[in-house]
């Protein structure tokens, strides 16, 4: 076995994960084993977010933890690559001499170059250039039988608030065949649940055909039906949606086809029709009441997850009323909040009427205890209920409890399933009925012993591909820096 070892800090968002688990796959290929203590390795890659003033901080903290063990010589080599090089590359170089190599956002493949030896200290590129394909090396490093897929990457919209398009790019959509191989891959190797991701998901396909010269443009909806249909796949789920007009086929595949579960990730960042002029969202309130009014109608069982910003420039206390009002209104499953970031390069910086911090500070709060009772009300409804649960493994508080989710659950920010009674394994699916509930999460009893996370039909060459993508698993060490741990759901 090589003596070459590497540890990873990831930061930020699922597709800031993604990359990660890029770079984790170039590094396997390159001969370096994981490690979970940084302490143990020679190599240590700290996986920046950039997005918002209390990510920067977190992502710079991450790295001054790292370089402690560049001082007691364990770590031979600090990296430091993703969003927040890509936006301050010059002033980190500077401020940072204890870091070796800097990689941007587009830059996961340049990790090679690094682990050879031969390559310079700054190799922050262009964040356009960056677009993963299912050939890409990646190691997953989820829990049970769950995986992110990023199908696009970069975003087209003029948003005030928001520094991604300088970070990422344009918006780059993936061809529907790359998108549905590595959805094969993964699901020939035991993965149960997609996830597909990107900045502006609804937008999938409108930058390029997605296909070949001369053929009709992509679909949202026509990437979705191709990756539900693969063979072993039994819920693919949606982030990430701009609150627009959903177009009728999109509607249909989350009201009734039976791997598309019906859950709805969509930010909609205020209801306040001046707010959302401010934030450049283009459309008013009125939308969004319209397209929520539309997806209760005709998706049942819907949970819908979003997000809203607090103490943006100019927000009145009348019009945060009225985004209370809107959250009575919408009695959204989930919602996460945000205090504003005042960004130096957004153009929400330059707006005036700036919202004391304390200001913000209570309106959080207040926001979030009105979505707790909420969140309550739909949580008790759910006890005697029988649902579907993926096992992700034990529980962090008790290794005897297990834990997983059902499908208005997803991964990391929507509460867990507790499990008693029965043995099932992570990555498998099982029947279970709801006996208690707390404000986010559920207690269950195990009705059956659930299915084999590879099927009962799997080939034997599926189950050796499953058992290797078991081995190739790591336990990354992710640090959420997008504020979703502290929403409380």
């Amino acid at each position: 076995m090589s003596s070459r070892k590497v540890h990873f800090v990831s930061l930020g968002c699922p597709k800031n994960r993604v990359d990660s688990e890029v770079m984790l796959g170039v590094a396997r290929a390159a001969g370096y084993a994981h490690v979970d203590d940084a302490a143990d390795a020679e190599v240590i890659v700290v996986n920046t977010c950039g997005f918002i003033g209390e990510a920067k901080k977190e992502s710079i903290d991450a790295i001054f933890e790292m370089a402690q063990h560049k001082e007691r010589g364990s770590c031979k080599r600090l990296v430091v690559a993703g969003c927040l090089s890509q936006r301050h590359p010059e002033e980190l170089a500077r401020e940072m001499p204890e870091v070796d190599h800097f990689l941007g956002s587009s830059d996961m493949l340049k990790l090679g170059q690094v682990l050879a030896g031969d390559a310079e200290r700054m190799l922050v590129g262009n964040p356009a250039e960056w677009l993963i394909r299912a050939a890409d090396p990646r190691t997953l490093s989820t829990p049970g039988g769950s995986a992110y897929v990023k199908i696009a990457e970069g975003c087209n919209r003029t948003c005030s608030f928001c520094v991604i398009p300088d970070l990422r790019g344009a918006q780059r959509s993936r061809p529907i065949p790359d998108v549905v191989r590595e959805v094969e891959q993964l699901a020939a190797a035991g993965v149960r649940e997609i996830n597909l991701i990107s900045q502006d998901t609804i937008a999938y396909g409108r930058d390029a055909a997605g296909r070949g010269p001369g053929d009709a443009r992509a679909t949202l909806a026509e990437l979705v039906e191709r990756v539900a249909d693969v063979p072993g796949v039994r819920w693919v789920r949606l982030f990430y949606l701009y609150p627009e007009t959903m177009t009728d086929d999109l509607v249909e595949l989350l009201a009734g086809h039976p791997r598309v579960v019906p859950y709805v990730d969509m930010p909609l960042q205020h209801a306040a029709d001046a707010m959302l002029r401010r934030m450049r969202r283009g459309h008013g309130g009125d939308r969004l009441r319209r397209v929520v009014s539309t997806l209760r109608e005709r998706v049942p069982d819907l949970t819908f997850r979003t997000a809203f910003i607090v103490g943006h420039p100019g927000e009145t206390d009348a019009e945060f009323e009225e985004l209370c009002d809107f959250v009575r209104w919408a009695e959204f499953e989930r919602v996460g909040v945000f205090r504003y970031s005042d960004e130096e390069t957004s153009r929400s910086h330059a707006l005036d009427g700036k919202v004391p911090a304390r200001t913000a500070a209570s309106r959080y709060r207040r926001l979030m205890a009105l979505q707790r009772r909420i969140s309550h009300r739909k949580s008790a409804a759910m006890i005697g209920r029988e649902l579907e649960v993926l096992v992700e493994g034990t529980s962090d508080e008790h290794e005897y409890v297990l834990m997983g989710r059902h499908a208005g659950q997803a991964p990391e920010i929507d509460g867990q399933v507790y499990l008693s009674g029965g043995e099932v394994r992570p990555g498998e699916i099982c029947r279970v009925r709801i006996t208690q509930a707390s404000d986010y999460d559920l207690v269950g009893e195990l009705l059956d012993e659930g299915e084999n996370a590879l099927g009962a039909a799997a080939s034997p060459l599926v189950a050796e591909l499953g058992a290797a993508t078991a081995k190739r698993r790591v336990a990354l060490r992710v640090l959420q820096t997008d504020g979703r741990e502290r929403q409380q759901n």
